[in-house]
């Protein structure tokens, strides 16, 4: 997700008319990201991306822009809700939406099981009336309220009376298993024949059963809806008895509904992707075709190059090819024969590597992956200590603020210029192998190809060429985009403020020009006040460091040290943990820490900065699962499990921080020796395990550990998810591949100029294309016909009004119709 800016925000009643905005996503009611705050704006910019993996079934992606109110709660300006049916719609590319009014009746989440029978009860008189039995079983998915949830539901069929369950403590998927009972027809004589006269019929058909829940809220204001459902009771005179499940509905209260422009516009792009992964056998023809591309000759004729030349933009073949070879050890590789043939068809060599060509891309998607935790160690601190102290550094004099001194600010920026190119150039044997293994290619490929034999290389001409191919891309394309843009590299986790992106502007590019190596580098600088800044870096120390470490990164004897002195910080955040029992009367209670993730241990603390309460080994974690809610009528629990039995229980704030805790302590401990493989899905409470409900504490698991994931933490990857993404790029890109095909037999058989549309593609050899665009085909083909048959069988198996899809699922209507039509298509 990008959450790009707001415009034309109503304006504050007050006389100040500025507004102190902020934006949320929701995965319904359930808020998963924050961007930060912009003070004193009707138009704030964001300029923040989200991703997530979605860990559960979702109706709507909202986005909601509060207004900060320091003094009472913050008040909702406006939302954009999308139904996940809608999201391919805006796949991709920058829309602007209008904000919509939110209350609190429209705001609704949730899935409610009901049982309905209509029945005739004969009285002691022999009179025969027509009851209705109504039984509300459970619900699921309820939103959470002011931070809490006790739901309970009220049943009415005609008239104000109305009947009620009890109410729920703490818990959003409630089980009441509750009957009411309605009087539907008055009693009349019995007739055999028929359950109803016409008179019964008509009245039975206007009737409506309606289901409302609510939260039972202790404050002065009322219960809250949390929704409703309306059941015309028609539908029970082809059958007495009916049971399913439904999705809860918004009330329509009858409000007048605004002009959608009176709340302003929100600019968002969504990238949303979901794929049905098959078992690892189905991909073998597909994926074997594509790990061997690299010893394909030419390069250009295998079946990883071929994906780049269709897709449109060289980034959707990047991200899962890179995920697929780093997977199974073959990047290097690969990306070794794709540079190559690159570096080949560049003819000069200030041009190199700088275009948005798959070499390009890919390179960038691996420095991404492999070299996220290699950017905390060495930016992470100094780029922390920027945002914080807010040194000024502007150095233009147009924009300087009263008060500033030019000099001053000057030498504030080259302290941390001075200091950020220190630690760079310092942190050679941090860089990760994969990277350093790159590079070194990068490196060989353009000495060869611009300087000849690589003895010449070091002793006649320029050598540059060697290091500005390696530094085009750890300087230009890493280091300074995530000084640039911290928070897109995980250094911060909002979009900094104005004055701090702007220091962050002028330092990221000192250091791109530092580690470019061109001869006149104050000519590189359009603004004046740069060029006369960058004089005081116009010495041969600096280019030194640079080459110096380039030459580190880049020497193939180069290994990367395993052992870190400095531990490297994954992750941290304030969550809800449950006392561990470690004092024998304490109190087992739940407190708001603030965790903290090394690689070295698992620590909470009171709030960020203070001294450790509880310090965790990596090595004594033995397993990291999901808590299921009934043990403490908590939701988004996991445990911790330690040596000796004893178990941290802790809350995240939502379930995709939920989901990322628990995936990267599960895959930082992942190589201990001692990891379980079994344990309990509850707790231990009142003498009993409550899954298994055995009685001693130290009883082995009764559930088997969830599957291992690689041990490497920077790369967590499913093969056969990368391939399925992989396949469903040359599904959607067949019309080319086909289009290839042409261009190959045109090749072959004319050697003349070549016809405009098939002058796109890069084939060097049409022979050797045309065969791997055959193959390629042929498993798609294949592919496509197992998840036709994927989709038969799951129509033919799925009911409507199941748990799984219930009534009022809108996404699930639109794929019966789909299949219905494929249906009466083949017959």
């Amino acid at each position: 997700l990008s959450v790009g800016e707001a415009k034309n925000l109503p304006t504050y009643p007050g006389p100040n008319k500025m507004r102190d905005c902020y934006c949320t996503v929701n995965l319904d009611q359930e808020e998963v990201f924050r961007t930060k705050i912009v003070e004193k704006s009707l138009c704030p910019f964001y300029g923040e991306d989200f991703y997530c993996e979605i860990p559960r079934t979702f109706r709507h992606l909202s986005f909601y822009i509060f207004d900060r109110d320091v003094f009472r709660r913050d008040s909702i300006i406006g939302k954009v809700a999308i139904q996940k049916e809608d999201l391919q719609k805006y796949h991709n590319r920058d829309t602007w939406f209008q904000l919509q009014h939110v209350d609190a009746d429209s705001e609704v989440q949730g899935k409610v099981h009901l049982e309905l029978r209509l029945s005739e009860v004969i009285t002691d008189t022999g009179v025969v009336c027509h009851k209705l039995a109504t039984r509300v079983l459970e619900c699921q998915g309820l939103p959470i309220v002011n931070g809490q949830c006790d739901p309970y539901a009220t049943v009415t069929l005609a008239g104000p009376s109305r009947q009620k369950t009890k109410v729920k403590k703490k818990t959003n998927n409630p089980h009441f298993d509750e009957v009411f009972y309605f009087e539907v027809t008055r009693p009349s004589s019995y007739n055999k024949k028929s359950q109803f006269d016409i008179e019964d019929v008509d009245e039975v058909d206007k009737m409506e059963i309606r289901v409302d829940l609510w939260n039972a809220s202790n404050l002065k204001f009322g219960d809250e809806f949390l929704g409703e459902l309306r059941l015309p009771l028609k539908f029970l005179r082809q059958s007495s008895s009916y049971e399913a499940w439904y999705f809860l509905q918004p009330r329509d209260n009858g409000n007048k509904s605004l002009k959608p422009d009176d709340l302003g516009s929100l600019r968002l792009n969504v990238v949303y992707t979901e794929d049905h992964v098959f078992s690892s056998d189905y991909y073998s023809p597909l994926r074997d075709l594509l790990l061997k591309s690299a010893d394909v000759e030419p390069v250009s004729a295998s079946a990883a190059h071929i994906l780049g030349e269709v897709c449109r933009e060289k980034q959707e073949a990047a991200i899962p090819l890179v995920r697929l070879f780093l997977h199974y050890g073959r990047i290097v590789p690969f990306i070794s024969a794709i540079a190559s043939a690159e570096v080949k068809r560049t003819q000069d060599p200030n041009t190199i590597f700088r275009g948005n060509s798959l070499t390009s891309k890919c390179i960038d998607e691996t420095m991404k992956l492999a070299g996220m935790h290699y950017l905390q160690v060495t930016l992470k601190p100094i780029i922390d200590e920027i945002c914080q102290v807010h040194k000024p550094c502007e150095i233009d004099p147009v924009k300087l603020k009263d008060g500033e001194n030019l000099e001053n600010n000057r030498e504030n920026l080259r302290q941390y210029v001075d200091r950020i190119f220190t630690v760079i150039t310092k942190s050679g044997v941090s860089c990760p192998t994969v990277m350093c293994d790159i590079f070194f290619s990068l490196r060989e490929s353009a000495a060869k190809r611009f300087q000849g034999d690589v003895f010449v290389l070091f002793h006649i001409g320029d050598p540059d060429v060697r290091y500005t191919a390696v530094s085009s891309f750890i300087f230009l394309r890493f280091f300074a985009p995530a000084i640039l843009s911290p928070n897109l590299f995980q250094l911060t986790p909002h979009h900094p403020d104005p004055q701090t992106s702007r220091t962050l502007t002028l330092i990221s590019k000192t250091i791109q020009t530092l580690g470019s190596l061109s001869k006149s580098k104050s000519a590189n600088f359009k603004e004046s006040y740069m060029a006369t800044f960058y004089d005081y870096f116009n010495e041969q120390k600096y280019a030194d460091a640079v080459k110096n470490f380039l030459d580190l990164i880049s020497s193939s004897g180069r290994r990367d040290h395993k052992s870190i002195e400095q531990p490297i910080l994954l992750k941290e955040g304030f969550m809800i943990k449950r006392a561990q029992g470690r004092k024998r009367f304490g109190m087992k209670n739940f407190k708001k820490r603030w965790f903290r993730l090394t690689n070295h241990e698992f620590t909470y603390q009171k709030s960020k900065g203070d001294h450790p309460l509880c310090s965790i080994p990596i090595e004594n974690i033995l397993a990291v699962e999901r808590l299921e809610e009934e043990s403490f009528k908590m939701k988004n629990m996991f445990q911790v499990i330690q040596p000796e039995r004893r178990v941290l229980y802790i809350q995240a704030n939502n379930c995709v921080e939920a989901k990322d805790w628990i995936d990267i302590l599960t895959k930082v401990s992942q190589c201990n020796k001692k990891r379980l493989t079994v344990y309990h899905p509850s707790a231990y409470l009142n003498g009993h395990w409550l899954c298994c409900k055995a009685t001693a504490d130290n009883t082995p698991g009764c559930t088997p550990c969830t599957g291992g994931l690689p041990a490497n933490i920077q790369l967590d990857i499913d093969g056969d998810r990368e391939t399925e993404r992989i396949y469903s790029l040359f599904n959607l890109y067949m019309p080319k591949l086909e289009k290839m095909q042409e261009a190959c037999g045109s090749k072959s058989v004319y050697d003349g100029p070549e016809e405009e549309e098939y002058s796109t593609f890069i084939i060097d050899d049409p022979k050797e294309t045309y065969k791997t665009l055959k193959l390629i085909i042929e498993g798609v083909g294949t592919l496509e016909q197992e998840h036709a048959q994927y989709k038969r069988d799951k129509f033919k198996k799925t009911k409507y009004g199941s748990q799984e899809h219930p009534i009022g699922d809108k996404s699930f209507q639109t794929y019966i119709r789909q299949q219905s039509e494929i249906s009466a298509h083949s017959i």
